[in-house]
């Protein structure tokens, strides 16, 4: 197949957050480059050829999908890793003027501001961490907490479709590099014939 000279044996693809994105919660750009580094020493492409029979074919590759923010243009939640960035907004000690813009900024609902309170209230069942009402708030009355990347195992589309399962936790540059490695040695020890990576995982805390 003519096809095969341009199969990598992976692919890592990102949002549009580094050009300039106002929607960014945490950027992943430094991420993205570890990554990539990452599959360039697995020889996935070696891999596949070695254990698949025939010709490599595209939907053979690993997948790897970062997005800046849970708008998740880059649908992470449908490939064998997804990584979101994400920030934890909290009340900080800067006084609320009581301006409403991170309850009209916010489109899960998940801050309310009643009249007998002084500051904000923030429901973190509610909330997806995506910092706009962070970046709304004129009197700095919301800071963020803390950052890092929800990640996600074992997306796909084709004939079976199957959403992404997440792993507990925001995690950080380091972790989420680990659960990068980690994912590939488990691929690398039980794929045969060209298995995808959802196809072979059974559980998460097998990777981890």
């Amino acid at each position: 197949m003519k096809w095969e000279k341009e199969i990598r044996g992976y692919e890592v693809s990102a949002c549009f957050g580094a050009n300039g994105c106002p929607n960014v919660a945490y950027s992943s750009q430094a991420l993205v480059k570890d990554i990539e580094l990452i599959f360039q020493k697995a020889d996935i492409r070696g891999f596949l050829k070695n254990t698949v029979e025939g010709d490599l074919k595209f939907h053979h590759e690993f997948r790897v999908s970062v997005s800046d923010c849970p708008n998740a243009c880059s649908r992470p939640q449908i490939v064998d890793i997804g990584i979101i960035g994400a920030a934890i907004p909290g009340v900080s000690d800067e006084p609320c003027t009581r301006c409403m813009a991170c309850v009209e900024a916010c489109r899960e609902k998940a801050i309310v501001l009643e009249t007998d309170q002084p500051m904000p209230l923030i429901n973190m069942d509610l909330c997806l961490m995506c910092k706009q009402c962070i970046l709304a708030c004129p009197a700095g009355a919301l800071e963020e907490k803390q950052n890092g990347f929800h990640v996600f195992l074992g997306g796909r589309l084709g004939r079976h479709p199957r959403l992404a399962m997440e792993i507990a936790g925001l995690k950080t540059h380091a972790e989420v590099l680990a659960v990068v490695k980690n994912s590939i040695a488990f691929y690398k020890k039980n794929s045969k014939n060209g298995q995808r990576f959802s196809q072979i995982l059974s559980s998460v805390d097998q990777v981890l």
